[in-house]
């Protein structure tokens, strides 16, 4: 038996948008799609509709032709000029129904067209055909969007890969010029992880990446920073508006916390250790014409002094307040 409160719930996820200068004819639209279980917003001219579109989204929209200010033909013109988050299928509504009318309305970007005066379920067919039409563009920007996920994503560690990295990381740049916020990033590397391939094999070696980019991830803020995988156990973090202190904190709170944890694999109980290097970017007493490439150099470097100076150890420049 079908749920009439899901149904309700998709109609309501597909607003519609009505423009039509008659109120009496207007009213009645209104009221027949709102029985229907729709959403509605009617308003009497073209103007008006398409000044809603800059605070709201209607993926339906109903329209008029002949309407003072701007007609419908116009509004259908002006929809498909503006950017929107998503496809917007219009159903023109007219008395005119010669081929050629219809023509110029489907050219000026109608997706469909009903001829006054029409009957409720006619109307009603037709905003389900859009609703379909809707639902795949949805399904296909979902698709579209995992796959883009999947093409900057490392396979293994469920981090992001370098890919990423080349594009975000010169927008985090240029944000914090922007805005005069700080940028850090931070270089990490797994301590002898050789040995651990070596020792426990690759299945285990694998097991200890996925172990270590998830604690790097968790200890992220959610939607601000980020992590790559640099290279084969080399990771970076990528922390905007966070200054040198900030980012010597947070790595030296995941340091502490990846030699308590343990990887299990095969029934072996594995630890390991992470040396740290810091290299943080500051508008106004940085060099401005710094780039992403010069900020990892650094970041590397002062990693590399880390493994130097003994491992399991957080190193930046200039020397921890």
């Amino acid at each position: 038996m079908d749920n009439p409160l899901k149904k309700n719930k998709l109609k309501n996820s597909f607003p519609i948008l009505v423009a039509d200068d008659d109120p009496i004819g207007r009213k009645l639209l209104e009221n027949t799609l709102v029985k229907s279980g729709y959403k509605v917003v009617a308003v009497e001219d073209g103007l008006k509709a398409l000044a809603l579109f800059n605070d709201d989204f209607f993926p339906i929209v109903l329209t008029d032709w002949m309407m003072p200010g701007m007609d419908g033909l116009e509004l259908c013109q002006a929809i498909r000029d503006t950017q929107l988050p998503g496809y917007v299928f219009i159903i023109l509504l007219t008395a005119r129904d010669a081929k050629d009318d219809i023509i110029t309305g489907l050219k000026a970007g109608a997706d469909d067209y009903l001829s006054k005066p029409f009957l409720h379920a006619e109307l009603i067919a037709r905003i389900n055909t859009g609703i379909r039409i809707l639902k795949l563009e949805k399904s296909l920007q979902r698709a579209n969007k995992k796959i883009r996920l999947m093409s900057v994503t490392d396979t293994l560690t469920g981090s992001y890969n370098k890919r990423y990295l080349n594009e975000y990381l010169p927008v985090e740049i240029s944000r914090s010029k922007r805005y005069n916020r700080a940028l850090s990033v931070i270089m990490c590397d797994i301590d002898h992880f050789k040995k651990v391939n070596d020792t426990y094999g690759h299945q285990a070696g694998d097991a200890v990446l996925k172990n270590f980019s998830s604690c790097l991830m968790q200890s992220l803020r959610r939607k601000i920073d980020w992590v790559v995988r640099y290279g084969g156990e080399e990771f970076l973090l990528v922390l905007p508006e966070t200054d040198k202190s900030g980012a010597y904190q947070l790595a030296q709170r995941i340091r502490k916390k990846i030699a308590r944890q343990e990887t299990f694999a095969n029934d072996i109980s594995i630890q390991i250790t992470a040396s740290f290097g810091i290299s943080c970017f500051i508008p106004l007493t940085s060099d401005m014409t710094v780039t992403p490439e010069e900020i990892i150099k650094q970041a590397d470097a002062l990693l590399y002094r880390s493994k130097q100076e003994g491992r399991n150890r957080v190193t930046m420049e200039p020397d921890t307040p």
